[in-house]
């Protein structure tokens, strides 16, 4: 298994139309074969951040992901909500539940 933890700074005055954005990916985004979670978080302590926890099968459902039209037409919708670049973290599974 893969996971992969994005952090995006969203533009003041932006959050809830990024929310909006992810509402209507995430449909999309659980009938893909090989993806086994997508949770979509806001921080706390930081009101303009989101967290994405994402579970993959193998790196080629990742790369299923991130070469679906819904994603890269989501990913061109949200780059002008961004503040500065996602901080993207790729793991592999060591333990889980």
């Amino acid at each position: 298994m893969v996971a992969i933890i994005a952090k995006m700074k969203i533009k003041e005055g932006k959050i809830e139309e990024a929310i909006e954005l992810f509402k209507n990916l995430v449909p999309k985004v659980r009938e893909e074969e090989g993806t086994l979670a997508y949770a979509i978080c806001r921080d706390k302590a930081n009101q303009n951040q989101l967290t994405v926890i994402e579970r993959y099968r193998d790196m080629e459902a990742i790369q299923a992901h991130s070469s679906s039209s819904h994603f890269k037409d989501f990913s061109k919708e949200i780059g002008q909500l961004l503040d500065g670049k996602p901080e993207l973290n790729i793991l592999d599974e060591v333990v889980t539940i």
